[in-house]
């Protein structure tokens, strides 16, 4: 049997200097966006208690080649910016790009998880439970998740070109 990694690109990488922006924003700007941000897009399954898995557990999500990071955690029946100061229960760690892989469902995560691009570690339960979760997200119900992951799959191509090594 031949092995090649002659199909496998080398995944682009967020230039530091272009995250110099985001890095000057305090910490709690950031997790407020996505709060807010996933709130809204996730009103719907909140409201049905499909999120419950993640009622006072800490989620810690880290954009390596940005050097971001962002964690939150489910408080009556709203995500909500978690404490810094207490340990996460889940930490997610990955690069921009494969992250928009995962919301554009480009790559599925099982992929992105078994190659290692992205990256889980600690409640083993609480990390198949979003992974589940996100696997299973109806994109035809969501309007705005639906029109993001058409213009992220769309967009892709670009953030290759500009990012490739």
């Amino acid at each position: 049997m031949q092995t090649s990694n002659s199909n496998q690109k080398s995944n682009p990488i967020f230039p530091a200097r272009l995250s110099f922006p985001l890095k000057v924003l305090p910490a709690f700007v950031h997790n407020k966006v996505l709060t807010v941000t996933l709130n809204k897009i996730f009103a719907k399954e909140l409201e049905e208690g499909e999120l419950d898995f993640l009622q006072d557990k800490i989620v810690h999500i880290t954009i390596k080649d940005a050097d971001i990071e962002y964690r939150f955690t489910l408080k009556d029946e709203k995500l909500v910016a978690a404490d810094k100061q207490i340990e996460p229960d889940l930490n997610l760690q990955g690069t921009i790009y494969n992250y928009l892989l995962l919301a554009s469902r480009k790559e599925d995560t099982d992929a992105l998880f078994f190659s290692r691009r992205l990256h889980m570690q600690g409640d083993t339960e609480l990390g198949l439970y979003v992974k589940n979760f996100l696997d299973g997200m109806d994109m035809d119900s969501h309007k705005v998740p639906a029109y993001l992951e058409s213009l992220l799959r769309k967009s892709l191509p670009l953030y290759e070109r500009l990012f490739s090594r």
